[in-house]
């Protein structure tokens, strides 16, 4: 059975939070995509509870569900998070994110140090301000439009995503795919037209009935995130696939030259979909080990 919290934060705000799973195991805490929702999928909640992990989710700042938090930062996540993990009396938690969520959850690992295990970043952006000449560079054309719009601000990007929303909001694969279409690999359209596709969709749908959480992760990712990746001091796992449109592969390969001690896996022929799909077995039990005793 999966619980829903509307949490209050210290500053007033409210989280929308999901969690589901053994009420003994150790949090996982998960950062959707952008956009995206606390939606939990059936594949995800699955095989956590299969290793004993509690399954926590949540709507960012902004997302349905949960108060806008204007202005925020990457880094202002790990309050978030820490409010989340008081909440459900945890010492100790695991993180991971993927696309959008990545930079949240290494966010998560470099502000809260000493509650987070372990950290997971699937198909994770480099930081914009330092790259901003290679940072589009393999984008799809969709991408390489939105960002440049992020650059200007919220003015210029907010009609963007309210167009794209309209392709998303009710659409069944062929029309996020079409939405989506230069962002999709073959590899990733194979996955919104199989079963767990249904969960991705419900994801992104739900991530945009309101439209500030994309906006503001957008503003947040295109200025400094607000901590070092020399700040990261916990032991961190990062997936990327070769095929990925939306974060391309070379992101992936300066985040494994830039993030102490990571351990990269750098996979050939996955995409920013499938290599969830593919693999997210095997990103767990690389964490699992980090589990006390």
């Amino acid at each position: 059975m999966t619980e829903r919290i509307a949490l209050d934060l210290p500053d007033g705000r409210v989280l929308d939070v999901q969690v589901s799973g053994p009420e003994d195991g150790v949090p996982f805490v998960w950062h959707h995509g952008t956009p995206g929702c606390s939606y939990q999928s059936a594949d995800k909640a699955r095989k956590l509870a299969e290793r004993g992990l509690r399954y926590v989710s949540y709507s960012r700042a902004g997302a349905a569900g949960s108060t806008r938090n204007k202005g925020r930062t990457v880094a202002d996540i790990a309050a978030d998070v820490e409010a989340i993990a008081d909440h459900l009396g945890a010492e100790k938690i695991l993180t991971g994110g993927g696309s959008g969520g990545g930079p949240h959850a290494l966010a998560t690992g470099a502000g809260l140090p000493d509650r987070v295990l372990a950290v997971l970043a699937v198909c994770c952006v480099k930081p914009f301000v330092g790259q901003e000449d290679s940072f589009l560079e393999g984008m799809g054309a969709d991408n390489v439009e939105e960002f440049g719009l992020a650059v200007e601000g919220e003015e210029a990007l907010l009609p963007f995503l309210q167009k794209d929303r309209e392709g998303i909001i009710e659409a069944d694969a062929a029309g996020v795919i079409k939405t989506l279409d230069s962002l999709l690999p073959e590899v990733d359209r194979k996955v919104l037209t199989a079963e767990v596709g249904e969960d991705v969709i419900r994801n992104l749908q739900g991530g945009v009935q309101e439209l500030y959480g994309w906006l503001d992760d957008d503003l947040a990712f295109t200025k400094h995130w607000g901590f070092e990746l020399s700040d990261i001091a916990v032991p961190t796992y990062l997936w990327q696939g070769s095929e990925d449109l939306m974060v391309p592969f070379h992101h992936g390969e300066w985040l494994a030259a830039n993030i102490p001690g990571v351990v990269p896996h750098l996979e050939q022929g996955e995409g920013h979909l499938s290599i969830v799909v593919a693999s997210f077995a095997r990103m767990l039990d690389e964490l699992v080990p980090h589990l006390p005793r």
